[in-house]
């Protein structure tokens, strides 16, 4: 997928490290944190994005750096004047043209061959802000849980519970927000003066957050834009104990249901099915996910190093992905992208389309497919123990380190069962 590198030769240059006579000098890209913003129906969008030198001429080690996250990219190369970085995952790019400490170009998602999305892209060597820079005081403070309401009265959407957490330090703002069906991952941002400004970029969300702060009645509201043209009204109220539905009866079996039906392919082709003597007399985790899901890939950064850990307990993972395509030859190799990018031992197989009801579809005997990720744990019998909608990933916090002991807990148990 990378367009070719050119690259200087330097066969017969005495082992000199620059260009030969007769030929230009390459772009030579600064190493180091960037300040960079993408250009969004709601405004400047900004996030930190990391270039290291790579082991290659003209490569770089790229990063989205959003909180305490440093979400690695594919590697980033360099042709001519410009720099392109990939995120093949996401089917997304960063293509920029180098000036000195500056690029400026365009982010690039690609939709289906004939469809995609762009934004204005622009970044900055140096300044290490957010929105505002962190010496500005705050004239107020967010930190704290928050009983949140969403609604698109564009679409017709039904109110969407949430509850978003965060923390400040100085005017220096970072959490989440946790919903029914997932997090919003790492949002970093700024009080500033009496609003509160939110923003995430990792290479497929795009998030944006803006909100005015009433300090008296401990209320915030304002407005969230997503992606190019998603847009979703907000309001929250402080609250301490605010907290969403049990994420496990969300999803759940249909009356009469003990097991799970799972027959699909690899991306070689190969049937795997939770028939199948890999499975027999184990704990199973399945794991309903996408390649093109952060969420998942959150939850996959957690599955993947507990599976090498646990395996030779007795405990097995299969992960049925739900892609843009049912056609093998065209997501096939995003889910092996995926499994070589998570270091991924267990079984990926290609089980329909990434619609909702089309995934519900593939597997009967559950009442629906309300989010990706959604994780069902079997017993040794293969019978469905639990049904855990959505994935509380690492930048909630406390309620990751809960999920974690969780699901910890209920394996334990399920293994000591004869």
């Amino acid at each position: 997928m990378l367009r070719p590198l050119l690259l200087l030769s330097l066969i017969g240059c005495s082992g000199l490290t620059f260009s030969c006579a007769g030929q230009s000098k390459p772009t030579t890209v600064q190493p180091g944190t960037y300040r960079a913003v993408l250009t969004t129906k709601g405004g400047p969008l900004p996030f930190g994005l990391a270039l290291e030198p790579g082991r290659q001429a003209g490569t770089y080690t790229a990063f989205a750096i959003n909180g305490s996250e440093r979400l690695a990219m594919d590697m980033a190369t360099v042709t001519g004047d410009s720099i392109r970085i990939p995120m093949a995952l996401f089917d997304s790019e960063l293509v920029a043209k180098v000036d000195g400490k500056t690029l400026t170009g365009t982010w690039r998602r690609h939709r289906t061959a004939q469809q995609t999305l762009t934004l204005p892209f622009r970044a900055e060597l140096g300044p290490n802000y957010r929105f505002v820079p962190d010496s500005e005081s705050a004239s107020t403070t967010v930190a704290g849980t928050w009983a949140t309401e969403f609604s698109n009265k564009r679409n017709q959407v039904d109110t969407v519970n949430a509850v978003g957490v965060f923390k400040q330090t100085g005017n220096r703002v970072s959490g989440t927000f946790l919903t029914p069906t997932g997090d919003y991952r790492y949002l970093d941002g700024n009080v500033v003066g009496d609003s509160l400004f939110l923003s995430c970029f990792d290479g497929s969300h795009l998030f944006l957050f803006k909100a005015k702060h009433n300090s008296a009645a401990k209320t915030l509201a304002g407005g969230f834009w997503a992606g190019i043209s998603g847009y979703e009204s907000w309001v929250a109220k402080a609250d301490p104990n605010a907290k969403l539905p049990d994420p496990t009866s969300l999803t759940y079996l249909k009356p009469g249901a003990k097991t799970l039906t799972a027959s699909f392919p690899e991306p070689n082709g190969n049937v795997v099915s939770l028939t199948d003597p890999r499975y027999k007399g184990k704990v199973t985790v399945v794991q309903i996910l996408g390649s093109w899901c952060p969420n998942c890939m959150d939850e996959t950064n957690f599955l993947s190093p507990w599976y090498k850990k646990n395996r030779q307990r007795g405990v097995e993972i299969l992960g049925l992905s739900f892609e843009r395509s049912a056609d093998l030859t065209e997501s096939g190799p995003k889910i092996e992208r995926m499994k070589q990018r998570f270091k991924i031992d267990y079984p990926i197989v290609l089980a329909g389309t990434n619609d909702k009801a089309q995934a519900a579809k593939a597997l009967p005997e559950l009442n629906a497919v309300v989010a990706f990720p959604t994780t069902l744990i079997l017993d040794k019998k293969g019978q469905v123990r639990h049904v855990y909608t959505g994935f509380n990933g690492p930048g909630t916090g406390k309620y990751y380190d809960q999920y974690v002991d969780e699901f910890n807990n209920l394996i334990t148990k399920l293994l000591a069962e004869k």
